[in-house]
């Protein structure tokens, strides 16, 4: 079998107080420096009291990261401004949640368009593999349009005290004194200046960007890039006897025809089905990997309308630097979205209220100045929390999507019940669960045999093609 080359992954490690360029800081005077002054970040009790007035943070991004954490600050004593471009955004997501998401963000059943209790995994050869026989009862994957969620948490937001800003944040102006003010730059959709806006600025006392994959708040604080995918997704309205099929069933689609890093998706919503695919490294030909989706499920969606397109960028792996100073990085903005799945909603969600925590915690309800070292608290709890998940699945991409043999022993894996449970238990619970030792060596067993069948089935296809 080939060996496969397992890079570290950047940005998310286990619990420490250093930049991800820690790595080479040993061979680099300025990281050296750097180094020397996050070990003297003062703790945040011996930060000055806010005179007058409350602490006053801006959020920039109004999707679950952004949501989130403008409603853990209001509610916490932080004079809190949420900006968000446009009101009535549809970013092309699936839209799955896992079932503690409901729960953890108490989050209205009317917002759910489906409960999911039922997947199919479909092969290159289109073997396809049901998924969800070890669900109980009361489990289910939730399936949502973001629109429909980012309003409500906006909305959520609002009521605790949060103001909502409908601009475009531009830049902003970094503090050239200590405990200095962030000055922002926006464009005010609010006011009478017309379809452009009215150009505005703001002082705040510290910043979360959680404006998605292309954040200009991280361009600002000097993040770095990473590697991204191209989602592409079309909403289509399929004939009422189809949509029945997808009551209560999903659908994703593996094979280099589809995408040859990716998967294909067919979600259902209130009305209608998402149908979408995504991939980093073939972005150009994403289109033709959308058309190969909807003839694998032609049969399921035939006669349907596309009612929309959606396209966006998501990342692939955390940016190496998510705080700087009195600004941090949220959701997409982070990098904060799973390898092999692809999944981010709850990831974005989570780390907005976890970031915003910290903040009302370091601050004591507002009253007091944060710095870095605040922050950082967000960030070696993330670490520490969700490392392991992350690492599992960007093993797993690695191991089971580079070739079509490969997924197919990786859909053959998926029929094993015990392979269902962790995986789900792992999804809708947000846990790395511990497995039965003797199951976890049949296990083992199973899937080195399914990669050997793979192996030896991907030399035959290379002998065909000579």
């Amino acid at each position: 079998m080939a060996s496969i080359a397992l890079k570290s992954f950047v940005g998310l490690r286990h619990s420490t107080a250093l930049d991800s360029h820690s790595a080479t800081a040993s061979t680099n005077p300025a990281l050296l420096s750097h180094r020397r002054k996050v070990l003297r970040i003062k703790a945040s009790k011996s930060s000055p009291r806010v005179a007058g007035r409350n602490l006053r943070v801006a959020v920039v991004g109004g999707g679950p990261a952004g949501g989130s954490a403008a409603e853990t600050l209001a509610k916490g004593g932080v004079e809190t401004v949420l900006f968000e471009r446009k009101l009535d955004n549809c970013k092309p997501c699936g839209g799955a949640i896992p079932l503690c998401m409901v729960g953890e963000f108490d989050l209205p059943l009317d917002i759910i368009d489906r409960r999911v209790t039922k997947m199919k995994m479909i092969s290159p050869s289109n073997v396809a593999v049901d998924i969800g026989r070890t669900l109980k009862p009361h489990e289910y994957i939730g399936m949502v349009r973001r629109e429909v969620l980012d309003a409500y948490l906006r909305d959520r937001a609002a009521a605790a005290g949060a103001t909502v800003v409908n601009g475009l944040f531009l830049k902003m102006d970094l503090p050239k004194e200590k405990n200095a003010p962030y000055v922002l730059h926006y464009n005010d959709y609010d006011s009478k200046a017309g379809g452009s806006g009215e150009k505005k600025t703001i002082e705040v006392d510290a910043v979360i960007g959680a404006d998605g994959a292309n954040s200009r708040v991280a361009k600002g604080i000097g993040a770095g890039d990473y590697e991204y995918a191209i989602a592409f997704q079309e909403r289509v309205k399929i004939p009422d006897s189809k949509m029945k099929y997808y009551e209560d069933l999903a659908e994703m689609y593996v094979g280099d025809d589809v995408s040859p890093d990716f998967y294909g998706w067919v979600f259902p919503k209130c009305d209608h089905v998402a149908v979408g695919t995504g991939t980093v490294t073939h972005k150009g030909d994403i289109k033709k990997f959308q058309t190969a989706t909807r003839i694998r499920a032609q049969d399921k969606i035939q006669g349907g309308k596309i009612i929309r397109v959606e396209a966006h960028p998501i990342p692939e792996h955390p940016r190496p630097r998510r705080v700087l100073e009195r600004v941090a990085l949220v959701g997409d903005a982070a990098g904060y979205v799973t390898k092999c799945s692809g999944e981010g909603i709850y990831f974005a969600a989570k780390s907005g209220r976890m970031c915003a925590e910290a903040i009302v915690e370091g601050s004591e309800n507002g009253k007091r100045m944060i710095d870095e070292s605040d922050l950082r608290v967000y960030l070696e709890k993330w670490d520490k929390t969700y490392w392991p998940t992350y690492k599992v699945l960007d093993v797993l991409q690695k191991v089971f999507y580079r070739s079509n043999p490969a997924r197919e022993a990786f859909v053959e894996m998926c029929a094993d019940e015990y392979v269902q449970k962790m995986t789900f238990d792992s999804y809708l619970y947000k846990r790395v669960v511990p497995g039965n030792p003797l199951d976890d060596l049949k296990l083992a067993v199973n899937t080195i045999g399914s990669l050997v069948r793979a192996n030896a089935l991907r030399k035959e296809m290379d002998k065909l093609n000579v």
